[in-house]
């Protein structure tokens, strides 16, 4: 939030950012370790968060301490009903293929997409916590479906987890981009305010899906499928996105982001 307040301020700089988080010595390190990952791939080691600011720019910066500190705190939450280290696995994976989506897009600030990609399912995981009945009945209806258990969400408790996860990001002051793309990453083609940002996160959850090890719920779904809309809006072929090419680049950055935002 401090961050935050420094990046809309019209007298707030880098220096202060790099001041704020500073303070936080564990932060400091996980931010300086995924800039210097695979993540980002650069060709020498930024060895301060001043020089990191330098590179990636102010906000891309805010979204990664975003992307860390959400994960810190919703890594809190083990509910039974699910395997906690298989859904982490399947938002870190949207989140990278919604990242690289995003560059191959031209999109502003693709660091958003990754946090948007990421955070796109937390609104299971409250669910799965606080309603842990009503989501067990879901998850069997689902079998393994994603797409099948925001419709089964939608007829039982009328909301879905993606409605839940939307009211979270506001609280926590996501940008509205970000807040739509998650509230409406199963139904894009509802989106108003981004329909691009909403369009990617879509698409690189149904491409993780549909992966062996990116899934939702340790079961590969092979039938997923791309809205039209979600191609439409991004101006893309079925044809030219390939899922496993999508999950094996996401991969080469899977293993060092996840030591960085999953560390103890």
């Amino acid at each position: 939030m401090k961050l935050l307040d420094i990046l809309e301020s019209d007298s707030g700089s880098a220096a202060q950012m790099g001041e704020v988080i500073a303070q936080d010595p564990n932060l400091t390190s996980r931010l300086l370790r995924l800039v210097n990952s695979a993540f980002y791939n650069l060709p020498s080691p930024v060895e301060t968060v001043s020089r990191a600011i330098t590179i990636i720019g102010t906000r891309d910066l805010y979204n990664l301490v975003l992307a860390i500190s959400a994960t810190a705190t919703f890594s809190g939450l083990s509910p039974r009903l699910v395997n906690i280290d298989t859904f982490w696995r399947h938002s870190l994976y949207c989140g990278l293929i919604a990242r690289n989506l995003a560059r191959r897009l031209n999109v502003l600030h693709p660091e958003r997409l990754f946090v948007s990609g990421l955070l796109h399912d937390v609104g299971a995981l409250v669910l799965y916590t606080r309603a842990a009945d009503a989501a067990k009945e879901l998850l069997l209806v689902a079998a393994g479906d994603e797409a099948v258990f925001h419709l089964a969400e939608l007829d039982q408790l009328g909301f879905s987890h993606a409605e839940i996860g939307a009211i979270i990001m506001r609280e926590w002051r996501l940008s509205p981009a970000q807040q739509e793309a998650i509230a409406h990453h199963h139904q894009p083609g509802r989106a108003g305010q981004a329909p691009l940002e909403t369009a990617i996160v879509h698409l690189a959850d149904v491409m993780a899906n549909r992966s062996d090890i990116g899934n939702f719920c340790e079961a590969v779904a092979p039938e997923a499928r791309f809205d039209p809309a979600a191609l439409e809006i991004a101006g893309l072929e079925e044809a030219a996105l390939d899922p496993e090419q999508a999950v094996a680049e996401a991969g080469l950055q899977f293993a060092e982001t996840v030591s960085v935002m999953f560390a103890r």
